[in-house]
């Protein structure tokens, strides 16, 4: 092989297990939580704000609300004093204040409505948080016993057993032959000298088997 196309390899090694490396499902649970998490914080001070206006409007309404009661008052007190100059004055403030509440009112109850959806969705978004965070512990547990069956079965594969097992046999043969020397070598040193055969009968020996055949002979009559 030659050397730029061991880089050309290598290079392709290293891309590919840079590509499997991000696409590692805890990095991307993780990723995704670091997403949710940051929603989250854009969300809350969205709240914020929107509880933060909300309140400042509902306040403006409670001031005009008093001002239009307070131009009421004086509107009448003039029409009962034949003022009719400033009657017609706290009227047309009255009235004016009048239709500035019905136009706060009406951001109000739509405010109302934008805060109340913008929770919602932020209560939604804090339980699917939650959801992910329980199934990213039994994603991590499936994907760790998903990894230690990879690595074992690789293991597996990888381990020559039958190279092994004629290994075995080999060192098996050899320690047989070995003993089989040891064995021939204290034969023939720790072998029992053979005695020499004498066929030769005395004459006591002959005569004490005579007397013991007719001691049989004689039990047996």
């Amino acid at each position: 092989m030659g050397i730029f196309k061991r880089i050309k390899t290598i290079a392709k090694a290293d891309i590919n297990g840079l590509l499997d490396s991000l696409e590692d499902p805890i990095a991307m649970l993780n990723e995704y939580s670091r997403e949710i998490e940051q929603e989250l914080v854009k969300a809350q001070k969205a709240l914020s704000r929107q509880f933060f206006a909300e309140n400042k409007l509902a306040a403006l309404i409670l001031d005009t609300k008093a001002l239009v009661e307070k131009r009421t008052r004086q509107a009448k007190l003039a029409i009962e004093q034949g003022e009719e100059t400033m009657a017609k004055l706290a009227v047309q403030e009255k009235l004016t204040q009048e239709k500035q509440l019905n136009l706060y009112e009406q951001q109000y109850e739509a405010m109302k409505g934008q805060t109340e959806v913008l929770n919602g969705k932020i209560q939604e978004l804090q339980q699917f948080y939650h959801d992910l965070q329980q199934k990213k512990l039994v994603l991590a547990s499936r994907a760790n016993v998903a990894l230690s069956m990879k690595q074992i079965q690789k293991a597996t594969v990888s381990f020559q057993t039958d190279t092994i097992a004629r290994g075995i046999a080999r060192a098996e043969d050899k320690i047989l032959l070995m003993e089989a020397e040891v064995q021939v070598q204290a034969g023939s040193q720790f072998a029992l000298p053979v005695t020499q055969f004498n066929s030769f009968v005395n004459e006591d020996e002959l005569n004490k088997e005579i007397e013991k055949l007719k001691t049989e002979k004689e039990l047996l009559v």
